[in-house]
């Protein structure tokens, strides 16, 4: 008898190569689709995403749109994705009414107001050789089932020197044991944290967005309270290079994990702005405590924004 967390897996996931290019321009029919890659001081690798993207769009018609979402780059992303081209949004010029704030979910929320599609993709972009498989793999499920409002990329992410599945450290040390805890519905998603997925602006526009690292594990919440299981799915997308983020830098990524899956389990909030404590050296050898207060203001349902109702009609 199969445990329930292994029926979905069985029934729910899929491989890229399930998805060949000529079913999917079958059953993209009408329905508009937007790639987004949020972007934060990534001109190493932004303008080879964006490429994969356009090359995809023009040979197939499967892309409608591609936006690079900056949020606060200093160096030449903008410059550069918008040459390989992609519309260039920083984040401090959409819904300006609302303010601006660090972090990627901000950026992924205000790119509900600057997209037009009925299915919305997310790619990182500080992908290292990018493949099709990558956008093709997570609109399978959306174009040919009505009833998946949100799909989830899993892969291989190799980490030198350490075999080529021990990247997502936070998610075996963290993720995965939270949600087994607390949300074991969840525990057949391969990789809850992952940077490249898709949904439909239904579902998008209808759930909050958690300001920092915590936004793809609070949706992936989200999405199983609003729609259930059934509405959540994921395609195995092969093998996916990028740069990996130091020791502290994934400490603080633990943290604000672990607090926006605390949160939603407790359903309240937790008290004071949470913060974390990290030690370095200083200067003269010691070790010198430095605390950073995490990101996880949250924004509200896009669809209770005011200026995303009165913005202008879909583009057909």
């Amino acid at each position: 008898m199969k445990l329930p967390v292994q029926a979905w897996f069985g029934r729910s996931t899929s491989r890229a190569r399930d998805w060949p290019l000529e079913r999917l321009r079958r059953q993209k029919a009408g329905t508009r689709v937007s790639v987004v890659l949020p972007a934060l001081d990534e001109e190493a690798t932004v303008g080879g995403v964006v490429t994969m993207v356009r090359r995809l769009a023009d040979a197939t018609g499967l892309v409608d749109e591609i936006v690079v979402m900056d949020s606060g780059s200093t160096d030449g992303t903008a410059r550069i994705a918008e040459a390989a081209g992609a519309v260039v949004h920083h984040r401090d010029d959409v819904l300006p009414e609302t303010g601006s704030r660090p972090g990627k979910g901000e950026v992924l929320w205000k790119s509900l107001a600057v997209t037009t599609g009925d299915v919305v993709v997310f790619v990182d972009s500080d992908l290292v050789d990018p493949q099709p498989q990558l956008v093709t793999g997570l609109l399978g499920p959306l174009l040919t089932d009505p009833g998946v409002e949100l799909v989830k990329g899993c892969y291989d992410r190799p980490l030198e020197g350490a075999g080529s599945t021990s990247g997502g450290r936070v998610t075996e040390l963290v993720a995965r044991p939270l949600i087994s805890r607390f949300y074991p519905d969840l525990a057949g998603v391969v990789q809850p944290l992952a940077g490249e997925y898709a949904g439909r602006r239904r579902l998008l526009e209808a759930i909050p967005f958690v300001g920092g690292y915590g936004v793809e594990i609070a949706m992936l919440i989200d999405t199983l309270e609003l729609r259930g299981l059934s509405a959540i799915a994921q395609v195995d997308l092969g093998r996916r290079g990028h740069s990996h983020q130091d020791t502290a830098a994934l400490g603080r990524m633990a943290a604000e994990i672990t607090h926006v899956v605390h949160q939603r389990a407790a359903g309240a909030e937790l008290g004071r702005p949470p913060s974390i404590t990290q030690f370095a050296r200083d200067g003269y050898g010691h070790y010198a405590p430095v605390t950073h207060v995490l990101a996880l203001e949250e924004r509200p349902p896009m669809l209770t924004v005011e200026g995303y109702r009165d913005r202008p009609a879909k583009v057909s």
